[in-house]
């Protein structure tokens, strides 16, 4: 029960997150629109052979959800919704707990059995246990919200205009959740936030200023000193590199399935004419690249959370090296 409710206040930290920049975002937008036409009336519209090319795919930012402007977006939408997926499950999975599980406890138990070895073998037994509610927690969040966004009607049910190829939707109801910037850069500052408690809980100020600044390895006579000045100043290039930490994390997670998105939709699209064969080419064409979707969704879940759980390692004494300078 307490790790059930460590999830859900997990999952909610994200999406408040999540949700206070897209709604900067959001905001932004039409503050400019009504700043244009107040501004005067509007230029004529340009000659319909320069007419500019309708835009296909998936916007780059999450549309709102009902009247412009609001504070709720397809993506938040889909975050919560997954949200109470994973603590629905959890919830009746481990609704009457058994000495030999079976069924969906079983399956929960593997899965939170099995992250939890895994995780104690890069961490460390002590570790771990400080640890393990935020990486299960990121990556089981992560996969859930990846293979839901493959579910049928996730970015093809919605408002839009109809055009001499049929009805395109340009804004769709819902939107994978980790195909916006604002969720997957949300994730990215909580990580870098609690791997800042975590190093001075584990190793202190001081010993975080070392592992940083400091010289690395044994050295003696004038050399030792070289490397005190080396080292020190190589620890203004790994700030630089911690600073990007979650840059990097979250564009990676971002583009791998931004781009997904659109390639499906790209193949739904390939063939227009004649209107029997766009029909069947929509419904078969992506079919193996949803199996490809399945494999990447998998596959930047545990990335994610295998690059979160090293950077933490990496700043963290392990019970190894209390072990060695004992020796």
């Amino acid at each position: 029960m307490k790790r059930l409710k460590t999830i859900i206040l997990v999952c909610a930290v994200f999406i408040a997150v999540a949700a206070t920049k897209a709604k900067a975002e959001s905001v932004a937008p039409a503050e400019s629109a009504a700043q244009t036409q107040s501004a005067g009336p509007a230029a004529p519209a340009a000659p319909v052979g320069h007419a500019a090319p309708a835009e296909h795919g998936l916007p780059q930012n999450a549309q709102p959800v009902g009247k412009a402007g609001g504070f709720l977006t397809n993506s938040m939408l889909v975050t919560w919704v997954v949200a109470l997926a994973v603590i629905g499950f959890a919830r009746f999975a481990t609704r009457r707990i058994q000495e030999v599980p079976s069924g969906v406890q079983n399956f929960w138990e593997w899965l939170v059995e099995g992250l939890a070895g895994f995780l104690e073998g890069i961490l460390g037994a002590k570790l771990v246990k400080t640890t393990f509610w935020f990486f299960a927690t990121i990556f089981i969040f992560i996969l859930a919200t990846n293979w839901f966004g493959l579910l049928p009607g996730v970015g093809t049910i919605g408002w839009g205009v109809g055009g001499e190829h049929g009805f395109r939707v340009v804004r769709p109801l819902l939107r994978g959740g980790n195909a916006d910037l604002n969720m997957t850069f949300a994730m990215a500052m909580i990580f870098m936030v609690c791997w800042l408690v975590w190093a001075l809980r584990f190793s202190g100020v001081k010993g975080t200023f070392l592992h940083i600044f400091g010289p690395k390895g044994e050295n003696t006579g004038f050399i030792k000193y070289l490397m005190i000045v080396v080292f020190f100043a190589v620890g203004f290039l790994e700030l630089i590199s911690i600073a990007f930490r979650p840059i990097s994390l979250s564009f990676r997670l971002y583009g791998n399935m931004f781009a997904g998105e659109n390639l499906l939709e790209a193949m739904a699209r390939a063939v227009q004419h004649p209107t029997w064969a766009r029909a069947v080419a929509s419904a078969l064409l992506p079919v193996p690249f949803y199996f490809l979707e399945l494999l990447v969704g998998l596959v930047q879940a545990f990335v994610f959370m295998l690059l979160t759980t090293v950077f933490t390692a990496l700043i963290c004494p392990h019970e190894e090296e209390h072990e060695e300078a004992g020796h």
